[in-house]
């Protein structure tokens, strides 16, 4: 039988180790290491809360998911479509109250 073994444990046997690399070297690594904007929630939950006080921030959340934002940080998606979903349900709502009361 021909045993052949990997260089890893040859280059083991000879004495050399392989370094381990931190997120300072490689900072795709410790990209989402960082809070979030607004206090860590980030700018979309925070846009949906304070839209129930002024629902101006729902269509802003809005305009930032459809011009692609959460490209900057995946963890911001979630957010900004809950807030284009409250935009939406308003925006419905606003509508079925302006044509019930105008009919």
């Amino acid at each position: 039988m021909d045993r052949k073994v990997s260089s890893d444990i040859v280059d083991h046997k000879k004495g050399e180790y392989v370094r381990i690399r931190d997120a300072e070297e490689d900072p795709q690594l410790g990209m989402y290491d960082k809070p979030l904007r607004c206090f860590g929630c980030g700018i979309g939950w925070f846009s949906l809360l304070l839209g129930f006080v002024c629902p101006l921030m729902w269509y802003y959340a809005t305009i930032l998911y459809f011009g692609n934002y959460y490209h900057k940080d995946p963890r911001e998606r979630s957010g900004l479509a809950a807030s284009a979903i409250a935009a939406l349900m308003c925006t419905i709502a606003g509508v079925i109250t302006l044509g019930i009361f105008f009919l």
